[in-house]
Parts: structure tokens; C-alpha cells; sequence
């Protein structure tokens, strides 16, 4: 009996209404091996043909309802085994339906093949080779070919197309205003989506906010940690982000904090009567400065940035933020415990020296997390692609083509197994001057463009790294229509771990 996999198939059929409409015509519960797991399904569909949806925690009802009937004790006990695990399903805003049904349904083929098997044996035991050679002629394969082929203007697809338009509709990360509106679309289930720039740019801290957002949306995420950073690095870095304060007291002493504004605010040019301020602190706009902007914030402490309508034209401002003590530890610590138990335990992290991890490697990190513990990771992140080792069979090419095969298997990944996938790539050294990235300044290959579903470039030149500011541009999006010369401006502060802190274009 293959426990793992039919707990996971009831799991479904328990939590997700999508996994039962998708298998609900076809169903045939004499294909599972667990008795335990026939009942309990058996219930859903009972509670699917009345309402029409899965029974989600009303699972628990029906179930003290048969204890109540004279349920058989043994089986009671499987059955509250089970349930006593689906808490956290019950909770969980994302659901991997996709990569459940492609096991469900290649593990339902097993299971024929294998009851047939064994049928055929017995008659052949019997002597009745007729019968056996019979089994075996009337053998049909079950929906094989309709995971491959379908005929896209039926009336079968009708859940497919609105899973399709679902999952554009739905992001698994979501970020606020104008940033939100720049790449929330390409943040989905299926997407391999990448950031590109120079080396210490903040492309790791970019990353952990991608990810801690995911674990906010209730995604599983998993981190492999290519080389770029040891473990211990890494862990106290997440705290550095999770506390908005670093360990260094370097970073601990009194600063300058970019936030938002509107020009037409600082210009005194707004007439809006949900305007924050009614002084005029330029005269007329120009290049923005760090030192401009410390003297203006000096001149007029009074000042309050604006963002509060449309018609918002984006503009730094400055805050001054008191010294804060270095983060320790025990505070650290604290503050990962805290965070595990409002995200609800969603997130795993696989340290590797550099040029060590390979893309097949992570695959079977994945099954074993996922045999162990159950775990099925919505986003997968990679930091980063350009240091994963070559998989055994292409070690041999040129390096060159090595890269192309990565980023090839790391979009394999996203769609084999439903997830978001994100990673990062350096640029070449001709890129560093430029104040916009483009196309042409990838490292190694340009094949990495035609495997991602979007690439954003990060730029920034030395003025804006000290006011704090990154921009954003879009370099490639598959299903979208994109200018690579409009990008969205991002505030950060880095030396408080915090890589975004607001947005505008």
C-alpha cells in the first residue's frame, strides 16, 4: 500500500472543489489500495454531488456523524489520523492542484496496471491462457493521451480555460501600487521569472522579499541557496530583514530613510484637497540629489509626503531615523519563531557550496521534502541560476551551452511542477555604465531570455544607491505588452534589510 500518495489524494478531494471536478467523472475508487482512503472519498463525492464543492472542515461532521452510526473502530482511528493532519490544509490560501492531479493520474495508471497484472497472473496459475491473453487485449490505457492532447474547443476544456484565466487573475505574490502594477501578473503558478544585475546590487535581498511575501499568501516556498551565501549568512540576513535592523552598528546609527512623495507636492503646484502639505520646497524640478534632499529635509522637517491620489508623480523624500541598538541573536531568533508560526510553517531552506547544486539535484530535494513531510512548494527560489552545477548528462558541452541547459531544466521545473520559479543573473561587465539595462547585456547566453516568462532588469547608478533608490525595468515578458524604457522606481534601504519600501513610476 503506497500510504504517502493516497493520503495526498484524499487530502484533495477533501480540501480543493478544483481537484474534484477535474477527477469526478472518471473516478474509480476500486484503483486505491487503502480501504480508509475508499471511505473517506467516498464521502466527498457524496458531500460533491449535493453541494457541490469539497467538504473542506465539514469533513469533520460527517465524520463524527458515522462515528455516531457505529463506525468500525480500526478504520475510526486511520480516519482520525488523517484528519488530525489536514489542519493546516484547512488554512493554506494556496493549493497545488495541478501537480496533485499529474500525480494522481500516473499513479492511477500504476495502480491499473499493477490490478491487472495480477489479474492476468491468476488466470495463467489457472492454466486459462485465454483468459489471460484476453486481460490483455482489452487493456486501455486511462487518459493518457488526454494530459497531452486535447481538443481546445470542446466543451471538456471548460476547466481548463478557467483555470487558465485564473491563474493570471490570481498571483501568488502580490506587491502594493505602482510595483504591484509593474509585475504582480507575472508572479504566477507555472512563471520562471528572473532579476538581472550587477554583483551587491540587492538581488538576494530582492529574492527574501519575494519569498516572504509568498509565505504572507500562504505559499510554500523553497529556497535553495546555490553558493552565493553560507547558511549562517543567509539565516542572519532573514533576521536582519524580519527585525528592519541590522547587527552591524555601522547600519545602526542614524540615518537618512528614502519614503514616497509627489513633485507636484514638493513644487507646491497640487490643489487637491487631500494634499498632506501646502509648502513650496523647490522652485522647479530638478535632478534629484542626495544632498539636495538631505538639505531640503533639513530646511523643512515640517514637510509630509504625498501619495494619496492619482495623479501622483513620484519623487523621493527623506526621513530621519534614530539610532537603533544592533540586532542580537536571541532577538533574531525570536523574530523567526514569531514569523514561522503567522505564516504557518511554509518555508524551507537547502544551503550548497557554489557550483555543487545542479537543477536535478533540486528536483530530488523536492521528492524527498515532499515523501518526509508533505511539504509541495508553490514558489521555488534560486539564488542563483549562473552558479548551479551542470546536471551529469551535459556536463561535457561548453560552458555556454551548459548555462542554456540550466535555465532550459529550470523551466522545466516551473511547469512540471506548477510553481513559481525565480532566480537571479549578473549582467556583463558592459552594463555596468549604463543607466538602463537592455537585452543585450546578458552574461554567458542570450537563450536565458527565451526560456524565462519575464526578466527584469535592476538599475541603478551611484547617486541612487545612496538616496536608495533601484529601478526596475522590464527586459522580457512573455504574455504581456512591456517597455523596457519605462521603469518603475523602487525605495529601499538595504542597511535595514529592507529592499522595498515603496514604489512609483
Amino acid at each position: 500500500m503506497d500510504n504517502f500518495i493516497e493520503r495526498k489524494i484524499t487530502t484533495g478531494f477533501i480540501v480543493s472543489t478544483e481537484y474534484v471536478q477535474q477527477l469526478y467523472s472518471t473516478w474509480d475508487s476500486k484503483l486505491l489500495e487503502a480501504d480508509t482512503a475508499r471511505v473517506l472519498i467516498g464521502w466527498c463525492l457524496e458531500y460533491f454531488e449535493r453541494y457541490h464543492r469539497s467538504p473542506g472542515k465539514d469533513i469533520e461532521g460527517i465524520y463524527a456523524q458515522h462515528l455516531r452510526q457505529g463506525l468500525d473502530k480500526e478504520r475510526a482511528e486511520w480516519i482520525e489520523m488523517i484528519l488530525a493532519g489536514l489542519s493546516e490544509e484547512y488554512e493554506r490560501q494556496q493549493f497545488n492542484v495541478s501537480y496533485l492531479l499529474d500525480q494522481t493520474k500516473s499513479y492511477l495508471r500504476e495502480r491499473r496496471l499493477k490490478m491487472l497484472a495480477e489479474d492476468i497472473q491468476f488466470e495463467l496459475s489457472q492454466g486459462r491462457v485465454e483468459e489471460a491473453e484476453a486481460l490483455a487485449q482489452g487493456y486501455l490505457p486511462i487518459a493518457v493521451e488526454q494530459s497531452s492532447i486535447i481538443n481546445p474547443f470542446s466543451a471538456e476544456v471548460r476547466s481548463k480555460i478557467k483555470q487558465a484565466f485564473a491563474e493570471r487573475e490570481a498571483p501568488l505574490i502580490r506587491f502594493p501600487k505602482a510595483l504591484g502594477k509593474f509585475w504582480n501578473r507575472e508572479l504566477v503558478r507555472g512563471g520562471f521569472v528572473a532579476l538581472m544585475g550587477m554583483e551587491k546590487i540587492g538581488k538576494t535581498f530582492n529574492l527574501i522579499e519575494l519569498s516572504m511575501r509568498a509565505m504572507r499568501s500562504g505559499c510554500n516556498v523553497m529556497f535553495f541557496q546555490a553558493g552565493d551565501m553560507t547558511e549562517l549568512q543567509f539565516l542572519r540576513r532573514l533576521g536582519v530583514y524580519l527585525a528592519r535592523r541590522s547587527d552591524d552598528p555601522e547600519y545602526c546609527e542614524a540615518m537618512w530613510v528614502p519614503t514616497v512623495d509627489c513633485l507636484l507636492n514638493q513644487l507646491d503646484e497640487c490643489n487637491e484637497p487631500m494634499r498632506e502639505s501646502n509648502r513650496r520646497l523647490f522652485q522647479e524640478p530638478e535632478e534629484i540629489t542626495w544632498q539636495a534632499l538631505i538639505n531640503a529635509a533639513r530646511k523643512h522637517p515640517e514637510h509630509v509626503p504625498c501619495h494619496n491620489c492619482p495623479k501622483l508623480r513620484g519623487t523621493p523624500w527623506l526621513k530621519w531615523q534614530e539610532a537603533t541598538q544592533p540586532l542580537t541573536w536571541t532577538q533574531a531568533y525570536r523574530l523567526h519563531r514569531l514569523f514561522e508560526k503567522k505564516t504557518q510553517n511554509h518555508f524551507r531552506l537547502s544551503t550548497h557550496a557554489n557550483e555543487i547544486l545542479s537543477v536535478a539535484q533540486m528536483k530530488a530535494h523536492l521528492d524527498l521534502l515532499e515523501r518526509r513531510e508533505g511539504f509541495v512548494p508553490d514558489v521555488v527560489v534560486v539564488d542563483y541560476a549562473d552558479i548551479l552545477a551542470p546536471d551529469p548528462d551535459f556536463s561535457r558541452l561548453e560552458f555556454r551551452h551548459q548555462q542554456n541547459r540550466i535555465w532550459q531544466r529550470l523551466r522545466n521545473l516551473s511547469e512540471e511542477r506548477h510553481c513559481l520559479v525565480l532566480t537571479a543573473t549578473q549582467i556583463k561587465v558592459k552594463g555596468y555604465d549604463k543607466k538602463l539595462l537592455t537585452m543585450s547585456d546578458f552574461s554567458e547566453d542570450k537563450r536565458k531570455f527565451a526560456h524565462v516568462t519575464a526578466m527584469y532588469g535592476m538599475n541603478q547608478t551611484p547617486e541612487e544607491k545612496q538616496i536608495g533608490l533601484l529601478r526596475l525595468n522590464a527586459l522580457v515578458v512573455r504574455e504581456a505588452d512591456f517597455n523596457p524604457m519605462r521603469p518603475v522606481t523602487v525605495l529601499n534601504r538595504i542597511q535595514m534589510g529592507r529592499p522595498f519600501l515603496g514604489s512609483y513610476k
